[in-house]
């Protein structure tokens, strides 16, 4: 079960990527679980995607609701 500071990550990788900070105690969380990788785009920052995994878990929250 992911905690609400997990889930809000999570959440926030998947709409805005690129204002994740990779360093987030959360992000190796969700990294732990195959719910987020780590990307490098270009030779600059590390930034966070979701995974189909986390894809999956975001769609069955929204069901949930």
């Amino acid at each position: 079960m992911l905690s609400p500071h997990e889930l809000a990550t999570l959440m926030l990788v998947k709409d805005a990527p690129e204002r994740m900070d990779a360093g987030r105690e959360e992000v190796g969380v969700l990294r732990a679980l195959e719910l987020i990788a780590l990307e490098q785009p270009d030779a600059g920052r590390t930034m966070p995607r979701v995974t189909p995994r986390g894809e999956a878990m975001l769609r069955a929250i929204a069901r949930a609701r």
